[in-house]
């Protein structure tokens, strides 16, 4: 027999014992994507230029890819914590919680290191 209570062995766990790392990522994503998405808005509305060449022009700066592929990552981080979320809550089969989470975060990957890519081929080229 114990005497400890329930409660002093699940004091400080949380509800999945990891919810507040995972809460913290969010905000803190959030946090980030607040200056980065107005920095990218007043950038391309102030891009006097909007075709092709002008478009690459302006990602081939290094003040410019750099922000860029910064928004971008934190864009796809973002996405990946909200969309594990969802499925958490909605999708109730433990087989198929894993199975959905392992095919959204192999889905964000690819699609993050495609866009990464894509800055990185135009600002080096």
């Amino acid at each position: 027999m114990s005497l400890r209570t329930p409660l002093s062995q699940a004091r400080g766990l949380g509800a999945a014992k990891e919810g507040a790392g995972h809460w913290w990522a969010q905000r803190l994503t959030s946090a980030f994507l607040v200056p980065l998405v107005l920095w990218g808005a007043f950038s391309v509305a102030m891009l006097g230029d909007l075709s092709h060449a002008g478009l690459v022009a302006w990602v081939q700066k290094p003040l410019v890819s750099a922000p860029l592929i910064a928004l971008l990552l934190v864009v796809f981080w973002h996405l990946e914590l909200g969309l594990r979320v969802i499925v958490e809550d909605y999708v109730h089969l433990a087989w198929l919680k894993v199975a959905v989470i392992v095919l959204v975060d192999f889905a964000v990957l690819l699609l993050a290191v495609a866009a990464v890519a894509a800055v990185a081929g135009i600002a080096f080229r």
